[in-house]
This record gives structure tokens, sequence and C-alpha cells, in this order.
């Protein structure tokens, strides 16, 4: 069997089996320039392309003498309607041990297997690529549909356009409403991002200040002041964040609320909802300014966690369309913020209290300001050699606060705090990265002050511990590393 062949090293072509398929193929390669010759068994098929001034051949593609006449043809395409005469032919060729670079055309994955088995080197369905090329027409006509339709939403705004984020918005969230500011103003429409919560995460933070973003709170905002609402990345809202109706909802998950908005987005085959908003941006032929680029992909790229989770081919080809746009020495800086000292704190703590059980780790970082530095420390555990899966848990006021990591395949972090604190509090994230708040005063009915705040960490520790493992599917012993 041939190997490293290229199209600049091939001189010669044998098509056996002429019918729709092989002449459009042979059509194309001697309007090329190629050197084509034909072997089919209709005669009368043969007649009409000799008229047609292609060298062609009357003869049954299964029988032994065909691999003598195509014995110098650098390039077989076994091409004939009969499946089974397909097989005979490929077949032949590597008996007679040809080394010609063998494409042969199969009905079904059935068939594709067979003509491999006998020495096909690459394989074809007629029916399957023309399926994937109906699928890619419907792709491109829809997001040109769905562009227009977003396009007049926004023109047909005669105040302000407010874009809403969900709550403690992420890079995901936050890319894919700079990009469609960046949209609206290039449509002259004035737009504000709007937010809930906070930004807590040290990269999220450095995300925003390096690269400018401008961002409202909530509580300095009237949503009553803008003529349209676009709610992005907001489909794991319990319940509708304005108490009015939405215009624009645009989400990579199918929203828990059902929303009558004019314009709807919401595509689960793609894995971020900057790999949407990146195609809008492609599509409305958007002159793409490099801080917007440098959010997208890196909107991409943390909601994927480097395309390593759920990653679709539409997330790598709106990466690669972004990627030359990019500022890549800031998000080189925006993936390595340092360090807080609260962070460090709250690393040393949990180094300090972990507890594993085989290649479970659960830790108590005690109390904290920061909830977002618990991320963090379970991130930077999951380095510890042998360990597979993080738990750290802190308290902060009237909560416990807990951060997970799981790069174990078999695991659904979120799946394991949802099993053992789901009805005290509501799990988000993935299924390699989790996080939940907790009630502290369910694990001891005793209401929280500063004064038995010790009390309350040693009476909800072991509880929390238990609970994790058990979910995990280990015991705990009780006892540090």
């Amino acid at each position: 069997m041939s190997s490293g062949i290229t199209m600049a090293s091939i001189s010669s072509y044998a098509i056996l089996g002429c019918g729709s398929v092989g002449y459009a193929v042979a059509e194309d390669l001697v309007g090329e320039g190629k050197d084509v010759f034909i072997v089919d068994r209709d005669e009368g098929r043969v007649d009409s392309l000799r008229d047609q001034d292609l060298n062609a051949q009357a003869a049954d593609i299964r029988e032994g003498e065909v691999v003598d006449a195509i014995a110098e043809r650098d390039v077989v395409l076994v091409l004939s309607s009969d499946i089974e005469a397909n097989r005979a032919a490929v077949a032949n060729v590597r008996e007679e041990g040809g080394d010609q670079f063998v494409v042969a055309r199969a009905s079904d994955p059935v068939s594709a297997d067979d003509l491999r088995d006998v020495g096909a080197d690459v394989v074809i369905n007629p029916s399957e690529v023309i399926a994937n090329a109906a699928l890619r027409a419907l792709e491109t006509g829809e997001l040109e549909y769905k562009a227009d339709q977003l396009a007049e939403v926004i023109d047909g705004t005669s105040s302000k356009f407010a874009i809403l984020t969900h709550d403690n918005p992420g890079p995901d969230t936050i890319a894919s409403a700079v990009a469609l500011r960046a949209i609206c103003r290039n449509r002259d429409i004035e737009t504000d991002i709007v937010y809930n919560g906070e930004i807590g995460h040290q990269e999220d933070r450095a995300f925003v200040n390096l690269l400018g973003i401008d961002l409202l709170a909530r509580s300095d905002v009237d949503l009553e002041e803008y003529d349209t609402i676009a709610l992005v990345d907001h489909a794991k809202a319990a319940e509708s964040p304005v108490d009015r109706p939405v215009d624009v909802v645009i989400d990579h998950y199918e929203p828990e609320v059902e929303y009558d908005a004019t314009f709807v987005d919401v595509r689960p085959n793609v894995a971020s909802t900057s790999t949407i908003v990146t195609k809008y941006v492609q599509e409305l032929d958007l002159s793409l300014a490099e801080d917007v680029a440098t959010a997208l992909l890196y909107g991409i790229r943390a909601e994927t966690l480097d395309f390593k989770r759920d990653t679709r081919p539409a997330d790598l080809t709106a990466a690669a369309y972004l990627y030359p746009f990019a500022d890549h020495d800031t998000l080189e800086q925006v993936e390595s913020p340092s360090m807080s000292p609260e962070t460090l704190d709250v690393l040393a703590e949990a180094i300090g209290n972990r507890d594993v059980r085989g290649s479970h780790l659960i830790s108590n970082a005690g109390f904290v300001r920061d909830r977002n530095a618990l991320a963090r420390a379970a991130q930077h555990l999951l380095n510890l050699e042998g360990i597979t899966t993080t738990a750290v848990f802190a308290i902060s006021e009237n909560t416990i606060h807990l951060a997970a990591r799981s790069k174990d395949i078999r695991l659904n972090i979120r799946r394991v705090l949802e099993d053992a604190f789901g009805e005290n509090g509501e799990a988000v994230g993935h299924s390699t990265d989790a996080s939940i708040d907790i009630p502290l005063g369910i694990f001891t009915g005793i209401e929280t002050s500063e004064k038995n705040r010790d009390t309350l960490l040693s009476l909800t520790e072991e509880a929390v511990r238990r609970r994790l493992f058990t979910e995990m599917g280990v015991e705990s012993n009780g006892n540090g590393d």
C-alpha cells in the first residue's frame, strides 16, 4: 500500500466504474489537466465517454485483467455503484501487489469496513457526503437568517440597549457581552453591559482590568431607561432576572426559564456562548477590534478548559478565526495573575487540613473573606501527585462555600455536589469544576454568631467531609494525609 502520497506527485488516475459519481470526478480531474483512464463494463457508456475525448475502456472491474490495465496509474478510484464489484476490484489490486493509492466507494458503514479490510486507503460514502454538505449549507443559511434577525432587533432599538450577564459573571459571559456590544455599537446603538453580584476570581478581574472592559453594576442602573434587553449566557438562572419582557436570549445551554423573546439563539451543540457570538461577528462582517477578539478567544478557552472540556468543532473553528486578531501577551497576563495574600493563606490552610482517601482530597480552609480563593486552592491541590478530585470548603458569615475540581472522567463533580447538598443549595459549574453555597445552620440547628463560629465549624466539618466522600464513592477515614 502506498504512503506519503501528495497531489504534487500524482501524474495519472484510473477510475473504475463511471456512473454519475465517477463521471463527475473524471470531469473535474480532466478539467485540471490530469491524465485519467476510465474502466466501465457498460459499452454504450464507454462509447459516449470516448465521444467526449475521454480515455475509456469497456471491462468488468471485477476481472483480474483490469489490474494489468491500470498498473501504471498512481491513484485508483473505485467508484461503481455495485459495492460488491468495488470490493472485488480493490482486492484484486492488492492481491496483485499493486501499491497505488486506492479510493473506494461504499454504501454504508459495513461496506466501508469491508473495503478497508481488503486494502482501500480511503473510503467514501456518497450519501454521507451529500448529507454533510446539506447540513453545512443548512447551518450557513440558518446563521445568515439568525444574523439578519439579530440585526433587526438591534436596529429597532429606539433608545438604549442593555446586555445582562448572569450573576457573578465569568469569562464566557463577559466576552459574549463585549462582542454583542461591539455589534450594537457598529450599528450606532448605545449599549451597556450590566451585571449583578461580583467579579470574584482573580483571573476574571485581571481579564476585565487588562482589557479595559466597562461594566455597570445592576444596582447603579435603571433598566426602565433601556429600550431593549438582552440576556447573554443566562440559561442556568432559576427565574427571570428582570420583571419586564426580554428581547434577546443567546446561550449555549437550554434556559430553565421560558422567555418570550423576539430573538432567541440557543445552541447546546457548542461549548461556549462566545462561539455563538463569534459566528455573528463573522456573518455581519464586523471589523474585529483586538480587545473584542482577545475577549472572545479567552471566553472560549476558559469555558472549554483550553479545549479539554466538551469542545465541539464550531468552538475550534471560532477560536482559529479569532487567534490572529487577539493580543496574546494580554492573554498570558490574564491566565497567570498574581496570587493574592488571602489566596495564599487559603491554600496553606487547605494543604494543612487535607484529608485524602485514595485519589480524592477534601480540605477545610477555615474562614474566608474571598470565597473565590477556594476555587484556586482546589485547582492547585489537583496538581498533587495521585490526586484526581479535590474539594475545598470554608465559612463566610452564615454560609459554607465549597469549590471542587476533578480530572477523573468517571466522576461528575457537579452531580456529586448536587447529590450531597442539593436539597440545601444549588450546585453550579460543570462535570470537572463546580461550586455550591450551603447555609451553615443546617448541620447544627443553631444560629451563627461571632462567638460560636469555631464551634459551628467543628460541628460541620466532619459532616461535610463524610457526605462528600460518600458521594465520591469512598468512605472517610477522618484522618489527615
